[in-house]
């Protein structure tokens, strides 16, 4: 796996909106901080444009302003405004072309974890689940959570501890990591973005779901073979979550583990990776440690 070359002070980062619509203030925050912590910062035409529905623009605006940013040889890193939903009605006309000669790295989670999953299956280049532009809207802007792609973009080890969840399943091991958004991850299978599961760590979150929804990607991630040769998996936030009005019996986290349970590598449950503040970066394709034990969960780079 091809890392881009760590930030430092001085370089530049792009913002960008390649799926749903972003006011153009929800981003001050990002930015203010972004400045703070030593770096340029370029906004692209899609955060707060002029779009009059869900997206941040045609299909062709935010192509050509996702391209614009990959293109570019003074950004070294783009972070996305949010995700919502777009990015896969545009990932298979991006032209990777100059990103492949000189990567940078890409930011996101949530939608975004498509993108995330082809370049882990074609290009082979490393990028960041982490938050987004809204996080910064939290704490002024900085806490753990934000710090921690602050981290990750600097090239700086991370650690990161869960507490003791009882479904949580104990043992330890190293691996590259892979995952993101449930649906997305779904979304992915059967496509040139599906996720490569083999002797990796998977992460897991979703927000918004339906619990009958939850089963049936469980299943179909089962399925199509995602568990069988599983090292790791990590299942953070699955928040609000929605019944049926007969109810499904199970809640989330139960859903997942009664897909899970028959097999016998490391799970924790309630890790913070979420739609939620709770939202640690994590370097996508790298190798991390997974200890989960009596007490609690660590994930830490190698």
């Amino acid at each position: 796996m091809k890392v881009p070359p760590f930030l430092k002070t001085g370089d530049t980062i792009g913002i960008v909106c390649p799926a749903a619509y972003m006011p153009k203030d929800k981003i001050a925050a990002c930015v203010s901080t972004l400045k703070k912590w030593g770096y340029k910062v370029k906004v692209g035409k899609t955060v707060g444009g002029k779009s009059a529905n869900y997206f941040s623009g045609t299909d062709k605006e935010r192509l050509n302003d996702l391209q614009s940013m990959l293109d570019d040889k003074n950004i070294k890193a783009i972070i996305f405004g949010r995700g919502g939903y777009g990015t896969s009605r545009i990932l298979d006309q991006i032209n990777f072309k100059s990103f492949i000669s000189k990567p940078k790295w890409i930011v996101g989670f949530s939608d975004i974890t498509l993108l995330h999953t082809y370049m882990q299956k074609n290009i082979k280049i490393s990028s960041v689940h982490g938050p987004m532009c809204g996080a910064f809207n939290h704490d002024k802007g900085e806490n753990m959570f934000t710090l921690s792609l602050k981290d990750v973009l600097e090239g700086k080890p991370t650690v990161f501890q869960a507490e003791y969840h009882s479904l949580n399943n104990p043992g330890k091991t190293t691996a590259s990591i892979t995952g993101g958004n449930l649906c997305l991850l779904a979304h992915g299978i059967g496509t040139n973005a599906e996720v490569d599961t083999k002797g990796k760590i998977l992460f897991i979150e979703d927000v918004g779901e339906q619990l009958y929804n939850i089963d049936r990607m469980m299943l179909q991630l089962k399925r199509s073979g995602k568990f069988e040769q599983l090292k790791g998996l990590i299942v953070g936030g699955f928040t609000d979550c929605k019944n049926t009005d007969r109810i499904f019996g199970k809640d989330a986290y139960e859903i997942i583990f009664e897909q899970i349970q028959e097999f016998d590598f490391p799970t924790c449950f309630g890790f913070p990776i979420s739609h939620e503040k709770e939202n640690v970066a994590i370097q996508m394709g790298m190798k991390y440690t997974l200890e989960v034990n009596a007490y609690q969960a660590i994930l830490s780079t190698v």
